[in-house]
C-alpha cells in the first residue's frame, strides 16, 4: 500500500538506506491497519509526553523538546544493549521517529526538531515526506511500535540501524473533519526501515541515509 509515509519505492522510510520520499504519494493511510491489528512482543507503551532525554541525549545541550498530541503513542521494543554507542543509536533512533512526528502534527515540513536529527540527502526526504502531509492537511494518530532492532557501530563515528514498524493501529487523519482513515491489516501494515547515521559534533547520531520497504518477511508476524 502507499501511504504519505512511503518513500518512492519503500516508505517512511519504508526504512531506510537509500531511500526516496516523494512529496506526490497519494494519502492513504499510514497505518494500513485496523483496531483489530494485534502486535507481537512486549509492548511498554510510552504515552506521548515531551520525550525525556536519554543515552547521548544527556551529552546535548540543546537537544530539542518533542511534544505530541496524547492520541499518539509509541512502542519501543528495542531494550538495551549494553553498549554504550549502541544504546546511544537507539536512542537517537527513537527520538527521530518522534521529531518527524512532531513536524508532520504543526504542519512544518522545516520543524528544527526533526532537523536536529537528519541531515544530507535523509533531511531532504524528510522534508519532502511531512510536506506531503501539510498538501494534504493531515497528520499521523493511533499507536506506532517499533521492534527487531539490529545495531552496528563502525570505526569513524559511523553507524546502522535496521528496524521494523507495526503500523496495523497507526492511521492518518484530516485535520479539517479530524477524519481518520482506516484500512484492514495487511502484510503492508508492516515496514521494515533501514537508516546509516553519522555522530556529529554535537554526539547526536543523526540520519544520513533511510530507505524502507513493506511487508518484509522480517517484520511480518
Amino acid at each position: 500500500m502507499t501511504d504519505l509515509r512511503e518513500p518512492t519505492v519503500n516508505r517512511r522510510p519504508t526504512i531506510r538506506t537509500a531511500l526516496a520520499l516523494t512529496a506526490t504519494a497519494a494519502l492513504t493511510l499510514s497505518a494500513c491497519g485496523s483496531d483489530d491489528g494485534k502486535a507481537r512482543g512486549t509492548e511498554v507503551e510510552r504515552d506521548s509526553k515531551p520525550a525525556s532525554p536519554t543515552a547521548s541525549a544527556d551529552t546535548s545541550p540543546n537537544r530539542p523538546e518533542i511534544e505530541l498530541p496524547s492520541d499518539i503513542s509509541y512502542t519501543f521494543d528495542w531494550p538495551k544493549t549494553g553498549d554504550k554507542e549502541k544504546d546511544a543509536v537507539l536512542a537517537d533512533g527513537e527520538q527521530s521517529i518522534k521529531a518527524v512526528d512532531q513536524a508532520i502534527v504543526k504542519q512544518d515540513a522545516l520543524d528544527k526538531a526533526y532537523l536536529y536529527y537528519y541531515e544530507g540527502e535523509a533531511a531532504a526526504q524528510t522534508e519532502q515526506f511531512i510536506q506531503a502531509y501539510v498538501d494534504a492537511k493531515a497528520r499521523v494518530t493511533g499507536k506506532f511500535r517499533y521492534y527487531n532492532p539490529t545495531v552496528q557501530v563502525r570505526d569513524g563515528g559511523m553507524a546502522s540501524l535496521v528496524y521494523c514498524e507495526d503500523q496495523s493501529k497507526a492511521f492518518d487523519m484530516y485535520l479539517k473533519d479530524r477524519k481518520v482513515n482506516k484500512t484492514p491489516v495487511t502484510e503492508n501494515s508492516y515496514v521494515l526501515y533501514t537508516t546509516q547515521l553519522r555522530k556529529n559534533d554535537e554526539g547526536v547520531w543523526a540520519i544520513t541515509k533511510l530507505m524502507s520497504e513493506r511487508g518484509h518477511d522480517q517484520c511480518r508476524p
